[in-house]
């Protein structure tokens, strides 16, 4: 047991008024609800009235009864939290593994309950324990959010309002911390976790989960009404090509064609939007990557889960309060380049490192990847153009385009529709120069047809009839060429499900 800071830890005692007592508090939507939870209360409360007969599912009541009684469960908890605090050892704490400590902090948090005589039923009792071992040792009200394989975003707007994603679709959840403190301290726990920090005079700040999921935090002054903190979530077992097929984000033949993209050392970049899965995208295509090459990976924040034995993961880093010790994108792309790779995959490009990335892709370092914002083929290479103008490069824009024809074997657009559903839109080879112009050609487009009784999109992705791509030759040298010739041949018009559907090259 740690020790004690006080003998008596309940001096003020604490007790919920005489009311029934909802069946769950609502700060956890994920949380199992026992309805026949406030009957039992309710005898506890008024003695005097008899005991009612457990109910088998809540009345709409109890939930407009839970929703006006939640203020009431956060002020006990607040009482609970701080007698806990004044208890406890932290030192201590600190030295225990996780499950010990998360026992430890139950058992004193059950005495701390009886001997201030707070009135909570069971179920009220254990949410309360479990809440404040996440306030304790995890990340308070976020750990049901965290734990859901199905949120891929999670988005706080201060203490009182907290949103997800789900399945393509944004909705509000009555999740919610005690106070902006509260949110406060657990931003300041997620970011510390990678050597960085927020506060006032540092009130923006990019960081990362233990499994990756992606962090941004702004605080007051800059978010008026309270720490902002939105959480791109990643799932915790990695994709594959063959789960995207299984989504409807591509087609059997197109999974075949990335495989072989990623297998043969092209050049690839990934364009999309926000939101769109660029970087769930570029984990898949590694997949396709040999176990025996060096890969190094440069991230502004680290969230690559490539799977081979030999890979060495570098992160930006910001610079201090002095302004000093800044380590940028492009600093960790020049790096890189001493280091031996035989890839190099950048997280995103966005700043003059696309430069460097070219530089690298057009000197012995094929197979290297990336990712950047645009919303198709065309507009990623006029995004590259700018931003190697960012880095201050005084070059004609033909020599950039050339270099971009000579480094950039393939274009991958993903696009996240407005039914929510992601797919890969276009598979495109950046085939060279007419005069001044970057040609491209579509190997693969997907084409919207319609949309069902329920608002969701149906489409189908299609060849364009190329037989032959750039690429071919390097297919025959790695021995992939009867593959690709298939995947092309049965690409010709195919359903969701990647069915042909007897239709011809347009």
């Amino acid at each position: 047991m740690f020790g004690r800071r006080s003998s008596d830890p309940s001096s003020t005692p604490r007790r919920l008024p005489q009311q029934p007592a909802p069946a769950s508090t609502g700060m956890r939507p994920a949380a199992p609800s026992q309805p026949q939870s406030a009957p039992e209360a309710k005898a506890k409360a008024a003695t005097s009235a008899p005991t009612p007969p457990p109910q088998s599912a809540p009345a709409p009541e109890a939930k407009e009864q839970q929703r006006r009684h939640s203020e009431e469960y956060y002020d006990v908890k607040t009482t609970v939290f701080n007698a806990l605090i004044d208890t406890i050892d932290l030192t201590q704490l600190a030295k225990l593994d996780a499950d010990a400590a998360r026992e430890e902090i139950r058992d004193i948090v059950s005495e701390i309950i009886q001997v201030k005589n707070v009135v909570m039923s069971i179920a009220e009792q254990e949410e309360l324990l479990e809440d404040i071992c996440n306030d304790v040792l995890g990340y308070g009200p976020l750990e049901p959010l965290l734990a859901r394989d199905d949120i891929a975003d999670i988005m706080v707007n201060g203490a009182a309002t907290t949103y997800i994603e789900v399945s393509g679709k944004v909705q509000r959840t009555n999740v919610r911390f005690s106070d902006n403190a509260q949110l406060m301290n657990i931003c300041q726990r997620i970011v510390s976790q990678v050597g960085r920090r927020v506060d006032e005079s540092s009130p923006i700040c990019d960081a990362r989960l233990p499994d990756g999921s992606r962090v941004n935090v702004i605080a007051p002054p800059l978010a008026i009404d309270g720490p902002a903190l939105t959480i791109r979530k990643f799932k915790k077992d990695r994709l594959r090509l063959d789960q995207l097929v299984k989504f409807g984000s591509i087609t059997p033949q197109t999974k075949t064609i990335l495989e072989i993209i990623g297998r043969v050392r092209c050049n690839v970049l990934i364009s999309g939007g926000t939101g769109s899965g660029k970087t769930t995208l570029l984990n898949c295509m590694t997949g396709s990557i040999d176990h025996d090459e060096r890969i190094i990976t440069c991230e502004d924040s680290a969230e690559l889960q490539l799977q081979q034995p030999h890979v060495v993961r570098l992160e930006t880093r910001p610079p201090n309060l002095e302004g000093e010790g800044e380590i940028t994108m492009r600093d960790l792309v020049k790096n890189c380049l001493r280091m031996r790779p035989e890839r190099i995959i950048v997280g995103e490009v966005r700043g003059p490192e696309a430069f460097d990335l070219l530089q690298a892709m057009n000197t012995g370092h094929d197979g290297s990847m990336g990712t950047l914002h645009s919303n198709s083929p065309r507009e990623a290479i006029s995004r590259l153009e700018s931003m190697i103008m960012m880095g201050g490069f005084s070059l004609p824009v033909k020599t950039i385009r050339e270099m971009i024809t000579g480094s950039i074997d393939i274009i991958i657009q993903a696009s996240r529709l407005r039914d929510g559903s992601r797919k890969v839109t276009h598979v495109t080879e950046v085939v060279g120069m007419e005069g001044e112009v970057v040609t491209l050609q579509n190997l693969i487009v997907y084409e919207i047809t319609g949309e069902d009784a329920n608002g969701k999109l149906k489409g189908r992705h299609r060849s364009t009839g190329i037989a032959r791509p750039r690429f071919w030759d390097r297919a025959v040298y790695y021995k992939e060429e009867a593959r690709l010739a298939e995947a092309l041949a049965n690409s010709e018009v195919m359903d969701e499900d990647g069915s042909p559907m007897g239709e011809s090259n347009g």
